[in-house]
């Protein structure tokens, strides 16, 4: 690869220069949401943060193999080992089966990714269509002797790991406070210490998911999935797992803490997380009640918001904080974004109608998107790319008023810089170009459908048939039915 790319680890806490397992190859994990309620702004930071890490990669000539999970079973209630499954729990309240909740979430979970231009990942592997890798993970632990029996429930001894590897060396939790501040456990749980934690849950009576298993009639702990699924992806080793700040304590230490005492390595080269996006201060999430949903943000029915806000503003202000920083919720600074995504994409118009200057002096095209595609390879640095980008936009404003004359060459690198890093790495489309376009094609398959249906009524059916056939070969079908003619693009 000829440009090098520089990865915050948070494992390291340095700044690195990426080096694949596999040169040429890609291999990266990233947790997906738990499918029982709407996705909000704060699922929307990184699922937009790792679409543009996997577009740069595929940029630079990488394969990318990208792992994206969906929990649908197991992730209990606060995050801990007890109360009710989060999924459970809804599909009780709106009397459906827990995977129908699943399902309907899922749907509605793609469709808004859809909108924000996130591609899909390579492999979207469910929790509840891998039990059984999760419980030869849970029988590795057991026989590695990481782990016991507790009345049909199997548990992590993190104090054991401890004393042969350390185990919080992601968070930078070291046991012993975790010890100090953990209160004691009162003797009615199944868990020999209150910070160890669950590989496999005895299911209650009353417990709607559980699967046969060689301790119990039970359920996978939260954590169990992601070892098991990226392992089975993967392999042992891959490159990067990333997900949001608030999963790298207790989720990924005890995923770390699982690779290690069932593969004797810890299975991740680089560990990436991006920060929050917060709400007055406070981190958004369904936990706090305190969430905007996508649906509400793009059609604005929300309290807190001033207007509805497009796919294209949100993403395009997710990208304008770098992703290790906090981004806090405004209607003032969506606005901003706003404007300054319309700005960029007027720019993007017009540099294709800008007039050129046979032998005009360079205005430094090529420098800039130096600068561009640098910042970007800096641990995705999208800031400091979007700067620069500005800049170009500059440069077209001031072709257009005649203060900077531009030369053919220079014009069509313009062009490609556009189209490489606005569009191909950070996503960003013209939503208005995309709607007028439709609409444009939707007057002009009427306007051939007048015809044809004037040509049946007149029994010209050499004509008729050769219409269809022509939209046919363009691959737009159309069906004749008793209320008229109905059509689809292919």
């Amino acid at each position: 690869m000829a440009r090098e790319y520089y990865i915050y680890n948070t494992l390291s806490r340095n700044k690195e220069l990426f080096v694949p397992l596999n040169e040429g190859y890609v291999g990266l994990y990233v947790c997906g949401p738990t499918m029982y309620g709407d996705a909000h702004l704060g699922h929307a930071r990184p699922a937009v943060t790792f679409d543009v890490l996997v577009r740069l990669f595929r940029y630079l000539g990488y394969k990318v193999r990208f792992v994206r999970n969906i929990t649908d079973v197991g992730h209990l209630e606060h995050d801990a080992d007890e109360g009710e499954d989060k999924i459970a729990k809804k599909a009780k309240l709106e009397k459906l089966e827990p995977m129908e909740v699943v399902q309907y979430y899922t749907v509605r979970y793609q469709e808004a990714m859809k909108r924000l231009n996130v591609l899909p990942p390579s492999i979207e592997p469910r929790a509840s269509g891998h039990i059984i890798e999760q419980i030869a993970v849970v029988q590795k632990i057991l026989d590695a002797g990481y782990a016991y029996v507790s009345n049909g429930s199997v548990y992590f001894d993190v104090e054991k790991y401890n004393k042969d590897h350390r185990y919080g060396v992601l968070s930078g939790r070291e046991i012993d406070e975790m010890i100090s501040n953990t209160r004691s456990l009162d003797g009615q749980s199944d868990k020999h210490s209150p910070y160890d934690f669950a590989l496999w849950k005895k299911a209650a009576p009353e417990h709607i998911m559980h699967w046969p298993s060689p301790w119990s009639e039970g359920f996978p702990g939260w954590h169990l999935e992601c070892s098991a699924m990226s392992e089975k992806y993967l392999g042992e080793e891959f490159d990067i797992h990333g997900g949001g700040m608030d999963l790298m304590f207790p989720h990924h230490e005890c995923e770390l803490a699982q690779n290690v005492a069932s593969r004797g390595k810890g299975g991740v080269k680089y560990w990436m997380h991006n920060n929050m996006i917060t709400i007055n201060g406070q981190k958004m999430g369904k936990s706090y009640n305190n969430f905007i949903t996508l649906d509400e943000l793009f059609n604005g029915s929300h309290k807190l918001l001033e207007q509805a806000y497009s796919p294209m503003t949100i993403r395009f202000f997710i990208l304008q904080a770098h992703y290790r920083g906090t981004l806090d919720f405004s209607n003032e600074a969506l606005q901003a974004s706003e404007k300054g995504l319309r700005r960029l994409l007027q720019a993007v118009k017009d540099a294709k109608n800008l007039e050129v200057t046979p032998g005009a002096e360079n205005v430094g095209i090529d420098a800039l998107r130096e600068k561009v595609f640098e910042a970007l390879c800096d641990d995705l640095n999208t800031p400091v790319a979007i700067s620069n980008l500005f800049d170009a936009v500059r440069i077209v404003n001031g072709v257009k008023d005649r203060t900077i004359k531009l030369n053919d060459q220079e014009k069509q690198a313009l062009i490609t810089l556009f189209e490489d890093a606005l569009h191909s790495v950070l996503g960003i489309e013209d939503e208005n170009e995309e709607k007028g376009n439709l609409e444009l094609v939707n007057g002009l398959v009427e306007m051939v459908l007048e015809d044809r249906a004037q040509a049946k009524a007149e029994k010209n059916w050499a004509k008729s048939d050769a219409i269809r056939d022509h939209l046919k070969a363009l691959g737009i079908q159309i069906k004749d039915t008793k209320e008229g003619c109905e059509w689809t693009i292919e």
